[in-house]
């Protein structure tokens, strides 16, 4: 059985995340707990799957508490001190669900994800009929919401003056992001600000092509301004700058990574991030006294407790696009990263309009990047990636090479990764470099042979 992908449970709500499921995971995580927070966002499929949850949650013998429509962050903030469940496929489009696991704030790691996959598989019973659970609600939004604007307050000034346009995509943001920028004192201008499972005023994934109302209302802005959209399940950010344009995320990362940096007092401060994030990020997190640790993808809460393990203090970690500010919780936060953005935001803003996100950006070093998928069949993944440990270092003799997570070859300031996806029948190539088309140019040709010799 393979339930479980990078985050939690995800697909068709007919066909793969079905109640029958939902019944089956609720059984095997209520043997876990004795408390569980169960959660959902806004999709129409999300009051009956919460329904088998609760019901194979109780049927385990532990106690259910309901918190119905929240962003996934403030299931997680929710589950600190005992177990959650979040209902939700993220920026899946509306057709699918998902089920994601916490413990404490965190999601569930690989050897939790395999004790579910095990007790599912085993299709255990419900305990006796005199040991069910029970369940009743709660309330943690307002509480999640007020926890947000404090611990944005700490890292700077109110933002008076600045608008904030956010496109809440007809998601779970609409609960808490414009609430938490208002109360932070920003002039707040909410687009698809309705829960609504079809998400009817753009697609549930925030990109460059789907948030196009929001860049043209932010060009069309004056004085300060900060373009944000989130995912689904608010545990995503995108960041469009006074333009119109979408910001690189690996930008938004090396911006974060280099404040949480700069403002730590420990002695080893560490950034966690991922193979495929920018070197951007390690160059400013140098600059500011700090170093990264790479995990890969997915395994961010994993590359946290190594490093704590080996005494290191991880002061921020992310990937691509999410986020997780460890002095406010151990979970992925869009909300928190937009108001922790927004207030770095609001200091270096001048009162003419100038500085602002600009200022934030401008010592970071943005080479062009890109990324390819080269198709290939999952059975002949291992042998590509096989062939391609020593064929990618033969090609590029002056690289510095990292096989722990794919292939990277790094060449100071320009590098190189090649992965296999794990949920599609591609080998990911990606790439940063002022000559990134010849470098991916190379990598692709020796890819697509070691895909065609491994087939």
């Amino acid at each position: 059985m393979d339930l479980f992908g990078t985050a939690g449970i995800r697909g068709d709500a007919r066909e793969r995340v079905t109640p029958e499921l939902a019944l089956a995971v609720g059984r095997a995580i209520g043997r876990d707990a004795e408390e569980l927070v169960v959660g959902r966002d806004g999709r129409e499929t999300g009051p009956s799957l919460a329904a088998a949850v609760e019901a194979g949650v109780t049927s385990a013998g532990a106690t259910v508490l309901r918190v119905g429509q929240v962003p996934t962050p403030t299931l997680a903030f929710a589950s600190r001190g005992r177990h959650g469940l979040q209902v939700t496929a993220s920026h899946n489009p509306p057709t699918d669900n998902g089920l994601k696991l916490f413990v404490d704030g965190e999601e569930y790691d690989g050897a939790g994800e395999a004790r579910i996959e095990r007790r599912v598989a085993d299709e255990a019973p419900p305990v006796a009929w005199d040991e069910w659970g029970d369940s009743r609600a709660v309330d943690p939004l307002s509480d999640y919401r007020r926890a947000v604007v404090a611990y944005a307050r700490e890292r700077g000034a109110a933002l008076d003056g600045v608008t904030v346009v956010l496109d809440c995509g007809n998601g779970m943001a609409a609960l808490a992001a414009p609430q938490v920028l208002r109360d932070l004192g920003a002039r707040v201008v909410a687009l698809n600000a309705t829960v609504d499972g079809h998400f009817p005023g753009r697609p549930s994934k925030p990109t460059p092509e789907t948030v196009t109302d929001l860049r043209r209302f932010v060009a069309d802005c004056e004085g300060p301004v900060l373009g944000l959209a989130h995912d689904g399940d608010a545990d995503r950010i995108v960041v469009v700058d006074r333009s119109g344009e979408v910001v690189h995320e690996d930008t938004v990362l090396a911006v974060l990574a280099e404040h949480y940096v700069r403002e730590s007092d420990a002695a080893d401060p560490v950034v966690v991030t991922t193979p495929n994030a920018s070197g951007r990020i390690d160059e400013r997190v140098a600059a500011a006294g700090g170093r990264t640790e790479r995990v890969k993808l997915g395994s961010l809460h994993e590359g946290i407790a190594a490093v704590r393990t080996a005494g290191g203090d991880v002061v921020f970690a992310g990937e691509p696009w999410k986020h997780i500010h460890t002095a406010f919780g151990p979970w992925i936060d869009g909300v928190a990263s937009a108001a922790v953005l927004a207030v770095l935001v609001g200091a270096a803003a001048g009162p003419d309009g100038t500085g602002g996100l600009a200022a934030l950006r401008d010592p970071v070093t943005e080479r062009p990047y890109r990324k390819v998928s080269v198709r290939c069949p999952d059975e002949a993944k291992a042998g590509a990636m096989a062939l391609l440990t020593d064929r990618l270092p033969a090609a590029f003799p002056e690289a510095t090479v990292e096989t722990e997570y794919g292939v990277r070859l790094d060449f100071g300031g320009a590098w190189t990764l090649v992965r296999p996806s794990g949920t599609e029948p591609y080998v990911r190539v990606y790439a940063e470099s002022e000559t990134v088309d010849e470098l991916v140019a190379t990598v692709v040709d020796e890819v697509e042979a070691a895909v065609s010799d491994a087939e």
